[in-house]
């Protein structure tokens, strides 16, 4: 048998490319009429700079949007795609290229871009990874910046440029540098930077944020490794991104077909979707949600039926490895009832994607309360869309945060918030049809009103019943809003309220929800067969009597969502639990710990000095979440996990008592 040498051998045809049907023009009129247009733009922002005819922001937006708009002549110069003729793109090229940045030549500039399709995301060799992988804070700094590490790249490789491309570029340098010096000694220097210096930079900040982070952050496959997933197209609002950002929102497209002239990327993409779909292209929405082939399809046939309306926020968990503590300060607290208020958190930036959050989450809070360490678990009341962060409380009697909450908290102070956890809600899906209904008395409206605004906003066709118990009119929280909601969503939201002490209220109506009055409902008015999800959440015997009558009236118990504010006391019962080892891996590192007979997995966690997620401590909340890799355990009571949780491995850390020598624990998991 003959050897096979690697070369003879065919490669995988993953990466082959469609064919795109487009060849470049004789001359692109598109390119000449946007030409034509930015220097005439330009001479209007000139000639008002010269005259004082507009203010000054006027006139650095108008160079600025003609320098903006020159580079893209000046890049579809670089890759040849103005004309077949070779000299066509030169001359415009050089033309756009001493108004975006006369630094360096036309020619250095297209080999420097060249190479940034060449090694796109490729740390070392990439010129542009000065933008697309620069720390988030730096960005504002870098963006306006971009040109800079352009130069220091050239001086890298000039060796191996032609000697007339070296000198053009000096020569172009010492030109600038001469026209601001002379402009400075004769006083023409403001008129100067109201018509070029500040515009250009301006004009530069938007070019690096539109046409290289935009398309490329946060993606690490490089072009050699997968020309697919180099970079992105970002989708949604068409109408108003293809010509804002001069169809650089197809910046996928561009780069697996860097030939084809700017107003063609559209067309190439509708024409081949399918083709690039089946190749994992990376694509993400207007607001940064990313999109695997299945979701945009769905994503399109939704926004196809919505006539292109905005894409839709979808909500996201908590980036946090592991629940944890931030100091976060309190942005407002306002009256909600006598007895409630509704706290609002003016969440930073740089923790924004920690504390992002699904319906149906919670947050503990913890503050030090005369010298006693106090903490307490809320629902988030906000809904997942919104990218607010509000809890509501409660007020106790002789509860210590819920009366400091009531009568000291004010916007401006801080409190240590824990990052959001639980899992009462469920994924909610733009094309999803189902019915919701939702069993709440007193504050357990809190997860729910965020569950019902996200779900309705999110799923246009779904319908939702929500059955509220208060006392009367005054005690209910959220009256207002919810009104409010049900007026929105008439067709597709009723609110139903249960009032135990208001004598005016319907006969049908009034007294407690209890099992007796849900199976009425169930006999009456809500056929079981006919709901999709149910979410039951207040006090402990109520919630555990509906849940019971659920699941007795043949309810997929997966299909019923619990959440409790308090759980039972904690067992004491120890006995017949014995010592064990105990492993535990939180925030990315792990530790070995001595578990004694009858501690539970988090008390054993605390005594060793661990910061280990908790708050009811009574396997209601779901806090203390974590997964058995090694070992089994046993849980004494569990009111916050689904039973595919549980078979997944989910214990609650805070009921749980080793039943094996060796136990390992993931709080990351």
């Amino acid at each position: 048998m003959s050897a096979i040498t690697e070369s003879t051998v065919p490669r995988p045809a993953r990466h082959a490319l469609p064919e795109t049907g487009e060849r470049v023009p004789p001359l692109s009129w598109p390119i000449v009429g946007i030409f034509t247009g930015a220097i005439a733009l330009f001479a209007v922002s000139t000639w008002a700079a010269v005259t004082d005819r507009l203010p000054a922001p006027a006139t650095i937006a108008l160079s600025a949007t003609a320098i903006f708009v020159l580079f893209t002549v000046l890049h579809d110069a670089a890759h040849y795609s103005v004309s077949t003729r070779r000299w066509v793109n030169v001359a415009f090229g050089r033309v756009a290229m001493l108004f975006v940045s006369p630094l360096i030549s036309f020619t250095s500039f297209a080999f420097i871009h060249i190479e940034h399709h060449r090694n796109t995301n490729d740390h070392e060799n990439d010129p542009d990874h000065f933008v697309t992988g620069g720390p988030r804070w730096q960005l504002p700094l870098r963006f306006p910046l971009m040109d800079v590490p352009y130069l220091g790249f050239l001086v890298r490789h000039h060796r191996s440029r032609p000697r007339a491309e070296v000198v053009e570029t000096l020569a172009l340098m010492t030109l600038s540098v001469g026209v601001i010096v002379a402009a400075a000694l004769t006083g023409h220097f403001w008129t100067l930077a109201l018509v070029y210096l500040i515009p250009e930079r301006v004009a530069m900040f938007v070019l690096a944020w539109w046409f290289d982070w935009l398309p490329h952050h946060d993606l690490e496959d490089t072009q050699q490794e997968n020309r697919y997933r180099a970079t992105r197209n970002r989708v949604g609002s068409e109408w108003l991104l293809t010509p804002l950002l001069l169809s650089q929102n197809y910046h996928l497209v561009h780069h697996l077909h860097p030939s084809i002239p700017f107003h063609r990327y559209v067309a190439t993409w509708r024409r081949n979707e399918e083709a690039y779909l089946e190749r994992d292209a990376a694509l993400g929405t207007v607001f940064g949600h990313e999109l695997d082939a299945d979701e945009y399809r769905e994503w399109k046939a939704l926004n196809g039926r919505l006539a292109s309306l905005l894409p839709v926020r979808m909500p996201q968990r908590s980036s946090a490895r592991a629940a944890q503590f931030h100091e976060i300060p309190v942005a407002s607290v306002d009256r909600l009832t006598s007895d409630s208020v509704l706290i609002t958190f003016d969440v930073p930036d740089e923790l924004r994607g920690e504390f992002s959050f699904e319906a149906g989450q919670h947050v503990s809070v913890r503050t030090d309360l005369g010298g006693e360490d106090v903490r307490r678990s809320y629902s988030i009341c906000s809904p997942a869309t919104s990218g607010v962060l509000s809890i509501a409380v409660k007020h106790l009697p002789g509860g210590a945060f819920s009366t400091f909450a009531r009568d000291q908290l004010r916007p401006g102070d801080r409190l240590e918030l824990m990052t959001p956890s639980g899992s009462f809600g469920t994924p909610v899906d733009p094309l999803a049809v189902k019915d919701y209904v939702a069993v709440v008395a007193g504050s357990g409206i809190t997860p729910v009103l965020s569950i019902v605004q996200t779900t309705l906003a999110v799923e246009s066709d779904s319908c939702f019943t929500v059955i509220y118990g208060n006392r009367d009119a005054d005690s209910t929280m959220f009256r207002a809003e919810l009104d409010d909601l049900e007026a929105r969503y008439a067709d597709r939201l009723r609110i139903v309220h249960v009032r135990s002490r208001d004598p005016r209220h319907p006969a049908e109506l009034r007294g407690r929800i209890d099992r007796a009055r849900l199976a009425t409902f169930l006999e009456t008015e809500l056929a079981t067969a006919g709901v999709d999800e149910w979410f039951l959440c207040g006090p402990v015997a109520m919630v555990t009597g509906l849940h019971e009558l659920l699941i007795e009236q043949g309810v997929d118990e997966d299909s019923v969502h619990v959440e409790l504010f308090h759980g039972f006391a904690r067992s004491t019962v120890t006995e017949g639990y014995p010592p064990a080892t105990l492993d535990v891996t939180l925030r990315g590192e792990q530790h070995r710990v001595s578990l004694q007979a009858g501690d539970t997995v988090l008390d054993s966690a605390l005594k060793a000095g661990l910061k280990a997620p908790y708050a009811c401590l009574g396997g209601a909340c779901g806090t203390c979440r974590a997964k058995v890799e090694l070992g089994s355990v046993a849980m004494d009571q569990n009111f916050a996990l689904r039973p595919a949780e549980v078979e997944a491995g989910y214990v609650l850390t805070c009921q749980s008592h080793p039943t094996t020598d060796e136990v390992s624990v993931d709080y990351d998991g």
